[in-house]
Order: C-alpha cells, then structure tokens, then sequence
C-alpha cells in the first residue's frame, strides 16, 4: 500500500516511523519510540482492512501492510487461526508487535553451539493492547502461537527492513543446522 491510500492509525504509525529512522540515533533510542507509537495504534481496532485480517485454515498469515520505499521498515499484520503457530525462528532486524485482537504466546530461546534451542525465560502472554520488542541485541529467537483455541488473533509488526525479503532463519527444536527461509508476504501488495 502506499502511504497516501492507509486508513489514518496506520498513516500516523508510519509517519512516525519514518520520522524516527530519518535521524536514527541507534537502536536503543528510537526502539521505545517506535513501540510508543505501536501503542497507540493498537489502542484502537476500528482501521484494519477486513481484506488484512483473514485467516487461513492451516497456516498462519503475514499480510504487508506498508513496504518503506527505501526497505527501512515495514509494516505487516500476522493473522492466526486456532491453534497456529510459527516454528522456532529469528528476524535479523529490529521488531515492534503490537497486540491487535485476541492474544499470542511467545517463547524466546537462545541457541547452543551445537543448534540446540533452549527456552529462555517465561512464555509471555501478548493481550490487545500489548507491545514487545525483538531484536539481535535483545534477543531475536522465539516461536509464537495463537493463544486461543476457539479464535482468531491479530497482531501488527514493525520490522528494521522489508521483513518479506530478508533472509531469516528457523532453527529444527532437536537441533542441528538452521534453515534459511525468507518469508514473503501473503497478499499481493
């Protein structure tokens, strides 16, 4: 979508965040910048287009909802049918989830020498309203599901990058060597 065509929560999010990485300082600055606006436009759930929102019966769902024009960013909704989940898996960019509808589990983990990944840490609930923040530096190595089991769940992330093209990694829980995948998107923006 461009710029000019989003509902206004969606406008306001990316005007900040372009606001934001036009000067960036360094990760740590504008990170809870970027999850301030992230609260903001979670706090209300009266602009997601229907089309954005629709499950899949068997695989969760990633739908672009905004591509920065210089990759520096991008904003998508993950859209999770019943008991959907991803596998374990990392980003290599920094990221903002935001809490739409619904609720999410997330467990982090940290990854041996040997590929093993071990949970890090309590699985965290995400509620509507809920911002979390992932990262290299803060730890960027977690599997998420649906926490519900009779509805759907919708969450918006921010990614440090085109999250569709970037070269990411899903890590087998027995262990072993990483499998590269890029995720793509599942609309057609």
């Amino acid at each position: 979508m461009q710029n000019n065509y989003l509902p206004a929560p969606l406008k306001q999010f990316v005007d900040e965040v372009t606001a934001l990485l036009a000067n960036p300082e360094g990760e740590s600055s504008f990170l809870p910048n970027i999850g301030e606006s992230m609260r903001t436009l979670v706090a209300q759930d009266n602009w997601l287009d229907p089309a954005y929102a629709q499950p899949h019966p068997q695989y969760y769902q990633q739908y672009l909802l905004y591509a920065d024009p210089e990759d520096r960013f991008s904003v998508v909704s993950f859209v999770w049918g019943a008991g959907q989940q991803t596998p374990i898996h990392n980003h290599t960019v920094w990221g903002v989830i935001g809490m739409l509808r619904g609720a999410e589990m997330c467990q982090s983990y940290a990854i041996a020498a040997d590929g093993t990944p071990t949970p890090t840490g309590a699985e965290l609930t995400l509620a509507p309203g809920a911002v979390e923040f992932v990262s290299p530096t803060l730890g960027d190595v977690h599997k998420v599901r649906n926490a519900l089991s009779d509805q759907v769940s919708i969450s918006i992330h921010a990614y440090g990058a085109n999250i569709g093209k970037v070269k990411r990694h899903v890590f087998p829980p027995e262990g072993g060597a990483a499998k590269d995948f890029i995720s793509g998107y599942s609309n057609v923006a």
